[in-house]
C-alpha cells in the first residue's frame, strides 16, 4: 500500500523520533509513505476567521500534491488544520474560488484527497486484528494510557476521527500492540500547551491534572499523537515518573523495529 505522506515540521525537528519510528513500522506493515514534494508549513493553528485565506495555503497545497488519492499524517496539529481545510474546501465556495484564484494552479483541486491520520490507517485499512498478527514483541503486562489531547478529536463533524467524549482508538491500538489500556479522566482533555509560554501555571494546572488522574487509574505509561502534547507533558512529567512516548515508538518496538 501506497500512501502519500505529510510529516510536518515538528517531525523534521523536535520530534524526529515520532517519524523515525512511524516510517519503520509503517514499512513492516507493508506500507509506504512517501512524501510529498516541497510541503511547507500547515500553520499548526486553524485560523478562526472564515474570510482567513492565506494561512490555510500551505494545507491546500499540500492537498493538490497528494498523489495517491489519500493523505497520512502523524502530527495532530498538522492533521487538525489540514483535515479542517479540506473540509472547508469541499464545503466554501468562497474560500475555494479565492484560493484558487489566489494560487492559479493549472489544475484545480477538485476536493477529492482524503486525509488520513496514521492512526486511521491502522484501524480502518489494516485493521487491528491483522496488526495482532504482525506483532513480534507482545507488550504483555504493560499498563499505558492514551493521552489523545483536543486537536486530533475535536470539531468531531470536522474531523471523524472518534467519539471526541470517549475515545477508543488509541485504547484498541494499546490492546493490539498486547498492553492493556488505562482508561483515567482527562485524556481527551488540552494539555494547556497553547498558552504554556503566556500563562505557564495554566498549562502546568492542565497537565498535573491529567497525569493524577492517569496515575491515579493504574496507568504506568502514557502515549500521544500530539508533539505539542509531548512537550507539555514531559515538561511536567518528570516529577511525576510517568514515562510519555509517542504512540509510533510504542507501535515500532511491538513490532521488532525500533532500534536500540
Amino acid at each position: 500500500m501506497i500512501y502519500s505522506y505529510y510529516p510536518g515540521c515538528t517531525l523534521k525537528d523536535r520530534a524526529k523520533e515520532m517519524d523515525k519510528y512511524a516510517r519503520a513500522s509503517a514499512a513492516a506493515l507493508g506500507i509506504e509513505l512517501r512524501e510529498i514534494p516541497e510541503w511547507q508549513c500547515c500553520g499548526a493553528v486553524y485560523p478562526q476567521a472564515s474570510d482567513e485565506i492565506a494561512s490555510r495555503l500551505s494545507a491546500v497545497r499540500a492537498l493538490m500534491n497528494t498523489e495517491e488519492g489519500k493523505l497520512v499524517t502523524m502530527c495532530s496539529a498538522c492533521h487538525h488544520v489540514i483535515k479542517r481545510t479540506n473540509y472547508d474546501w469541499n464545503r466554501d465556495a468562497d474560500f475555494r474560488m479565492k484560493a484558487t484564484n489566489y494560487m492559479k494552479p493549472e489544475v484545480p483541486y477538485d476536493g477529492s484527497t482524503q486525509v488520513l491520520h496514521f492512526l486511521e490507517v491502522i484501524r480502518d485499512e489494516i485493521g487491528f486484528e491483522e496488526l495482532k498478527k504482525k506483532v513480534v514483541n507482545p507488550l504483555t503486562g504493560r499498563k499505558i494510557g492514551a493521552f489523545y489531547g483536543c486537536m486530533v478529536l475535536r470539531p468531531g463533524k470536522e474531523l471523524a476521527f472518534d467519539d471526541p467524549e470517549n475515545p477508543q482508538i488509541i485504547e484498541d491500538f494499546i490492546r493490539a500492540l498486547g498492553a492493556e489500556p488505562v482508561k483515567y479522566p482527562y485524556r481527551n482533555e488540552c494539555c494547556g500547551a497553547y498558552v504554556a509560554l503566556e500563562n505557564k501555571n495554566c498549562a502546568e494546572t492542565q497537565v498535573d491534572r491529567a497525569l493524577n488522574s492517569a496515575i491515579a487509574n493504574g496507568c504506568e505509561e502514557l502515549i500521544t499523537a500530539c508533539p505539542l502534547c509531548m512537550y507539555n507533558l514531559v515538561e511536567n512529567a518528570t516529577r511525576h515518573k510517568l514515562p510519555v512516548r509517542y504512540f509510533t515508538e510504542l507501535l515500532a518496538e511491538a513490532l521488532g523495529v525500533k532500534e536500540g
